[in-house]
């Protein structure tokens, strides 16, 4: 009997503008102005040409030249800002009754602008992050997804269609920003079976029942992994037809929308187990601040109906008392994370559990999220169409120049042509991106490993990370369930 073939997926490629040398549109001109500066400056005389050269190849080398991909003013900009914003004391926070003013109880950094809304709703109360500066409102869901390594292939094969209809469909809803899927898995003591057990033997038990159950804990593992899914799903109302035009409507055009993409998520291996209640919300985002405080959140929600975790925390209160964020990391409470964005996909198809090892439990508690931004259904033809234009004018312009094209350059301009042609037989385009977050409890000890062991695990998913240097703060807060996009925040935050 043959083998059954092994279903590879593709479809990642870097948006590339119309200019030249990999630059962008504005780039492109840049150089080209520098370069004319140049010529003009040469054909007056040689003085004038002698002064300006400095600055305009000063311009040209900032351009062009790069730093691990990066051009080297983008790189300058930014460490420019950092040492402006951590000499202004940015990079420091402090909370609580020690700081004077209305910020005393709020969360740190592009946490600040957010607040917990809590909704009453007919199919489920769930909770609602409301991101005042940007009109967001972020909803997550609990789901338990369906490992595919015991699957069978068709079914993997449907899931992963499945998921991609799923993407493509939030191109025709205005209202959906974007979405956001959370891995978050941390070490258990493995105390939680016990607790589990112990809560629900009651006194007058037979004593051979009570005997039979505390010596199937004593045999139990050790050590255990606590895992969970969370889907984030942010909504912009604001682009809605409807215009609502209070807080009240806002949520109303939510709640149309959310049990749709709730209910249609069911066929992509992934099991909603319920929307995300204001209490979840605030115990996640204080178990990532305050890792040392998971297991007793954990004891208190654990059980029948849990505990109301709002007679002790709150939104204000569930962010950490002191946080200090550094070039290549970001100390909070009693731990300490590092971040990591996504810096180059596989350039290779793949298969579908190319991101197991990385989503996988390890030795420190992880967040792996990943962000799509979907293009509206009337904007990706527009957009996937330029792409392609671009790549064949860069095409264009070396056989103009007599030169030959590059591998890469070859391989991006019919990944370009691809993606045009599964865009016109319905598939979705959006932009993409990860993020990783690894926290520590003792930092001297730990945090090296802590790094080593992620670096290794995306080597294995043929992924590149790329550590957030100077940016640490941003890239925590992007894994938490609060809709933060970093892109919006670039465009509409004040600089």
């Amino acid at each position: 009997m043959a083998e059954q073939e092994v279903r590879t997926y593709g479809g990642w490629r870097r948006s590339r503008g119309m200019g030249l040398f990999g630059l962008g549109p504005m780039q492109t001109l840049i150089v080209l102005g520098a370069i004319t500066v140049l010529i003009i400056s040469g054909s007056v005389s040689v003085t004038v040409m002698a002064v300006l050269a400095g600055p305009c190849l000063g311009v040209l080398a900032l351009i062009l030249l790069r730093w691990d991909g990066v051009p080297l003013i983008a790189s300058i900009q930014q460490r420019a800002r950092w040492l402006s914003g951590s000499s202004r004391g940015y990079t420091s926070y402090r909370s609580g009754v020690m700081v004077e003013g209305e910020h005393a109880w709020q969360l740190p950094g592009v946490l600040a602008a957010t607040t917990l809304l809590s909704i009453q709703d007919p199919n489920g109360d769930y909770g609602v992050v409301y991101h005042r500066r940007l009109g967001l409102f972020t909803v997550t869901l609990h789901c338990a997804a369906t490992t595919t390594w015991l699957a069978d292939p068709d079914a993997t094969t449907a899931w992963v269609s499945n998921w991609a209809g799923w993407l493509a469909n939030l191109g025709y809803l205005p209202t959906v920003s974007h979405i956001a899927v959370t891995v978050d898995t941390a070490p258990d003591s493995g105390s939680r079976l016990a607790d589990y057990v112990s809560r629900r033997i009651t006194p007058n038990s037979p004593a051979s029942a009570r005997k039979v159950l505390r010596q199937l804990v004593e045999v139990s593992p050790a050590a255990a992994a606590d895992v969970e899914t969370r889907v984030s799903i942010s909504f912009k109302p604001a682009a809605s037809p409807n215009k609502p035009r209070n807080l009240t409507e806002a949520v109303d055009e939510i709640s149309r929308t959310l049990p749709g993409l709730q209910d249609s998520l069911g066929s992509c291996g992934l099991t909603v187990l319920g929307r995300a209640s204001a209490d979840a919300l605030t115990a996640s985002v204080r178990t990532a601040f305050d890792p040392a405080a998971r297991g007793d959140i954990s004891r208190l929600t654990a059980g029948p109906g849990g505990v109301d975790l709002s007679r002790w925390l709150d939104w204000e209160t569930a962010g950490p008392v002191m946080a200090e964020e550094h070039v290549d990391r970001y100390v909070h409470d009693s731990g300490t994370s590092v971040s990591w964005a996504w810096h180059e996909a596989p350039r290779q198809s793949v298969h579908s559990d190319v991101l197991a090892r990385l989503l996988a439990p390890g030795p420190f508690p992880k967040r792996v999220t990943q962000i799509y931004k979907p293009f509206p259904a009337g904007e990706a033809a527009r957009t996937v169409e330029s792409e392609v234009n671009a790549a064949a004018f860069r095409s264009a312009y070396n056989q103009a120049k007599r030169r030959d094209e590059s591998a890469r350059d070859h391989a991006d301009r019919e990944r370009a042509m691809q993606t045009a042609r599964e865009e016109a037989i319905g598939a979705g385009v959006g932009l993409m991106s990860l993020f990783v977050t690894v926290t520590v409890l003792d930092a001297a000890e730990d945090l090296g490993r802590a790094v080593a062991d992620v670096e290794s695990r995306a080597d294995t998913a043929k992924i590149r990370l790329r550590r957030l240097r100077a940016s640490q703060g941003a890239g925590f807060a992007t894994t938490l369930p609060c809709g933060v996009f970093p892109p919006q925040l670039a465009r509409h935050w004040p600089r």
